[in-house]
């Protein structure tokens, strides 16, 4: 039998705390069923809940979130429509706000990053993005954001129509 040796009388034990604070979900508290697939994108623990169609896939990301409840929709939508590799347009409201801001296309320094897939709900987007400092931030104006790889995996699992509830 090996035993560790004994903390000196000063040193406190590491104390480890969960930055992400994800939380489990179970579609059942959200959706009457499952459908072609569903989302819920948890804006507290700014986590995204992924469920197949047949139940048998369930998958956690890491997100980005609104930066204010103002800037945050809450209900339910779907998904309208998905594109790779998304330009970006500043909404009205963000113009209102920084009016030299232009269009871009897609490319490194699109905000949508590698894959957009758009809600019923307008300038509302589930996507990538290329700065990985926002993941697990409160810093979109709406959106809910993934690392570029995981909106790529999620983009190929998610039809049209997937069911998606903001919470």
């Amino acid at each position: 039998m090996v035993l560790a040796p004994a903390l000196p009388a000063q040193a406190k034990p590491l104390i480890r705390h969960n930055i992400s604070s994800f939380t489990m979900q179970d579609w059942r508290d959200h959706f009457e069923t499952l459908g072609v697939a569903s989302i819920v994108a948890d804006t507290n623990s700014r986590a995204l809940h992924f469920w197949s169609g047949d139940g048998r896939d369930y998958r956690v990301y890491p997100t980005s979130v609104p930066k204010t409840d103002e800037l945050t929709k809450r209900g339910y939508t779907e998904i309208v429509r998905k594109v790779v590799g998304p330009s970006w347009t500043p909404t009205a409201s963000q113009l209102e706000r920084f009016p030299d801001w232009k269009p871009i296309p897609p490319g490194p320094d699109n905000p949508l990053g590698t894959h957009a897939m758009y809600l019923g709900w307008p300038a509302y987007i589930i996507h990538g993005t290329h700065d990985t400092r926002k993941i697990g931030r409160r810093s979109s104006d709406g959106c809910i954001g993934l690392y570029n790889e995981k909106i790529a995996e999620l983009y190929a699992l998610c039809p049209i129509g997937t069911q998606v509830r903001v919470i």
